[in-house]
């Protein structure tokens, strides 16, 4: 029997690809043009293929929406679903936020379908996305018609108009097709209302609120006027106008006395050397980015809340975290801080948004563990669309890998979750004395380490009274004042000399019987240095005298 071979369609779309990466190449190798002319000329033409690129992409958008809508309905997915997530798989391929990807499909819905004025001005690189997006947006309480309307009576001003003067006539074309557009407009703003806060830089943070212009005015004028008000009392002590009222407003929302009794729970990552001693590491706000050393130290200090510690356990070879103090058995307590820790933000790769859900990475209907390798730090909206079907999560401690239902995979590893960063150190811990070959480690060294177990040592409040506690020592105490006026005497005395004194002064205490009374942690206590009562070492050892009778 004679066969016949059917031959294969071309296939436009590999075509396409091979000819984009073959040109992507070629602007890889390309060098920089010789003249001005010659680089303003490529930068416009540029800037003209990119608004190009854009319009492409925005219609494949468009189509990737619809075939995906069609493969949802014929998989029987609910019809109010049905291509409900195709805007994260978008965002993916174009390596962005899932907020991003919806976004660009909303755009790119508009403008192919109904400004066609909008998608030629673009694709022929006479304007750019940003003014593309300004239609979009000021014509979105539009019925189609009117929205067509406007795109017709707008493509002879969108070339040469700022994206400023294109808003504000788009919006007026806009109320003129449909006077209720604006109360709509205005209607759709108020229930968008919203606050949002930003980390900044140098340990600062913005909390911005979205309000109904008369209560934003009601806010400002309040918190002004209770600022005029305490400076006018005397109540000022030094903080400016605007200092004064970001106080009252920190005090108004939490509810606190004062700005820095900040009520809430506020968690704070924090090497031992950096909290305890002189260390550059900088802290972390799980979520929100780095915080300053000294920063973070002055924060710990000053604060008038409640502030505790917890240790928390992280790989020496690169820094992951491994373990708390506790686990839970639910990704709720421990567990669930440990893997926000870990996560910093949504898990799914280019999503950035905090985290708000701790989730089974493998469903935990389908035997997934609640365990600290299945969980997931993500965002409402990734959380949700991993539900969705065809969609696939792989997670271990290292990183997730995720596949959409177009069968692409997109991985993400796990950052460290101590974040060294480098510095420079002064000279190592422990010093040789010259010509005597003897080595000394400087009690400053690793202060740090002593203040930090003497921290974390657990109690024993069920001891038996006759337990003897042996290991006491008095690493290293103040010195008292007389001793300290003698040191910066010979300290004055030596300013001129380049080199550093060869010996630290210490206090010396005399051996003395230890009574059992004495804990090892007797060094949670804070004392003031030089006060009148002698030093730490003898005020402690005279009252364990004293209590032990």
């Amino acid at each position: 029997m004679d066969t016949e071979t059917v031959p294969e369609a071309p296939s436009g779309e590999l075509d396409l690809i091979a000819e984009i990466d073959r040109f992507a190449s070629l602007l890889r190798g390309e060098e920089p043009a010789a003249t001005e002319a010659e680089t303003l000329a490529r930068i416009a033409a540029f800037e003209g293929l990119k608004a190009t690129v854009v319009s492409a992409q925005s219609a494949e958008a468009v189509a990737f929406e619809a075939l995906r809508r069609r493969r949802d309905a014929f998989n029987q997915v609910p019809a109010r679903e049905c291509g409900i997530r195709s805007a994260e798989e978008i965002a993916l391929a174009k390596k962005v936020s899932p907020g991003s990807g919806r976004k660009f499909l909303s755009t790119s819905r508009a403008i192919v379908h109904e400004m066609p004025n909008t998608f030629k001005a673009l694709a022929s690189g006479e304007i750019s996305e940003d003014k593309a997006r300004v239609m979009a947006d000021e014509t979105a309480t539009l019925p189609s018609a009117d929205r067509r309307k406007v795109d017709t009576r707008m493509k002879m001003s969108m070339g040469p108009a700022g994206l400023r003067s294109l808003r504000t006539e788009a919006r007026a074309l806009a109320e003129e097709m449909n006077a209720e557009a604006a109360a709509e407009r205005a209607t759709r703003a108020a229930a968008n209302r919203r606050v949002t806060m930003t980390a900044l830089d140098d340990g600062m943070g913005r909390v911005s609120a979205i309000l109904p212009i008369q209560q934003a005015v009601a806010v400002y004028e309040g918190l002004k006027g209770t600022a005029e008000s305490v400076s006018a009392a005397g109540g000022a002590e030094g903080r400016r106008s605007n200092q004064l009222m970001a106080d009252t407003f920190v005090e108004r929302m939490t509810g606190q006395s004062s700005a820095a009794a900040v009520p809430t729970e506020v968690h704070l990552v924090v090497e031992a050397e950096t909290l305890l001693s002189d260390g550059m590491v900088p802290a972390w706000l799980p979520g929100f980015g780095p915080l300053p050393a000294r920063t973070a130290r002055n924060f710990i200090a000053a604060n008038e809340a409640e502030v505790f510690i917890r240790r928390m356990f992280t790989r020496a070879t690169d820094g992951q975290l491994v373990g708390m103090e506790s686990r839970g058995r639910a990704f709720t307590g421990l567990l669930r801080q440990m893997v926000v820790y870990r996560d910093d933000v949504c898990r799914t790769p280019w999503c950035d948004a905090r985290i708000r859900d701790a989730d089974h990475a493998d469903e935990y209907a389908s035997g997934g563990a609640t365990s600290w390798e299945n969980g997931s730090g993500l965002c409402a909206a990734c959380n949700y669309a991993k539900e969705h079907p065809g969609w696939k999560h792989e997670a271990t401690a290292e990183g997730l890998k995720v596949t959409t239902p177009s069968g692409r995979e997109y991985e993400d590893l796990t950052a460290p979750f101590v974040r060294r960063m480098k510095y420079p150190r002064a000279s190592p811990a422990t010093a040789v004395s010259a010509g005597t070959g003897i080595s000394r480690s400087s009690p400053r060294d690793d202060d740090w380490r002593l203040k930090l177990s003497g921290l974390l040592e657990p109690q024993r409040p069920g001891a038996p009274p006759d337990t003897e506690y042996r290991e006491v020592e008095i690493p290293f105490c103040p010195i008292t004042e007389s001793e300290a006026k003698k040191y910066e005497e010979s300290q004055r005395a030596t300013s001129g000399q380049n080199e550093p004194p060869e010996f630290e002064i210490a206090e010396v205490v005399d051996p003395l019987p230890i009574p059992r009374t004495i804990r090892p942690n007797y060094r949670r206590d804070s004392r003031r240095v030089g006060g009148p009562g002698g030093s730490c070492a003898e005020r402690y050892l005279r009252q364990a005298l004293l209590d032990a009778g």
